[in-house]
């Protein structure tokens, strides 16, 4: 399963970052990546740097358990949680496809406080403000059961908690400064992770 767990973030990583950076430099002249936002040591700047931290040891953890330098958690070594981990991975490699699809042209890595991109509220967008991170978090928690060692929880914790740093200093205060009241109203109408849940009046 650790194989398999491997093939498919190698897959995520070349078709949610390296395709669709191709596919944003060939329709903008730009690869949509801003680096990390704020100064050393604020939040804004943890939640860009534990988010590639947690990209990168995402993958780690399946290798060190194919190596056998880290051992399953037993209660979570499961085939049947491993199946599910597989199908929710895949699940969150095509729903991160879809929403950067859906993002079109305002997709982009980072937030450039100069540049200003339509808000895009179509597609499944108009269900949840963030489906990226949350099509994102899916594939990582099915990754995380495949392999379920204490690194790829830590990691899934990780990631997880950068998420939610990201979202809320960064790309949420740079959308109320860029969009004011249409943001305001759209995240007073629209879930954050999920439809319904998160809203902000």
């Amino acid at each position: 399963m650790a194989i398999t767990a491997i093939v498919l973030y190698v897959a995520f990583a070349a078709l949610g970052f390296g395709w669709r950076t191709w596919m944003q430099y060939r329709r903008t002249g730009s690869t949509g990546f801003h680096g990390v936002s704020g100064r050393p040591g604020s939040l804004e700047w943890l939640a860009g740097v534990g988010f590639v931290v947690a990209m990168i040891a995402g993958i780690t953890a399946p290798l060190l358990q194919l190596t056998g330098a880290l051992a399953p958690i037993s209660i979570l070594h499961a085939p049947w949680l491993q199946g599910a981990g597989t199908i929710l991975a895949v699940v969150g490699i095509a729903a991160t496809l879809y929403s950067q699809h859906d993002m079109g042209e305002s997709w982009r890595i980072g937030v450039d406080a100069g540049e200003t991109t339509a808000l895009v509220r179509h597609g499944v967008f108009a269900r949840v403000r963030n489906p990226i991170f949350t099509a994102m978090l899916a594939f990582a928690a099915g990754i995380t059961l495949m392999t379920p060692n204490p690194l790829a929880l830590i990691v899934f914790g990780v990631l997880l908690l950068t998420i939610e740093l990201q979202v809320r200093t960064v790309e949420e205060p740079y959308l109320v400064r860029t969009h004011g009241e249409s943001y305001r109203q759209y995240r007073s109408t629209v879930g954050r992770f999920v439809p319904g849940l998160g809203r902000v009046g």
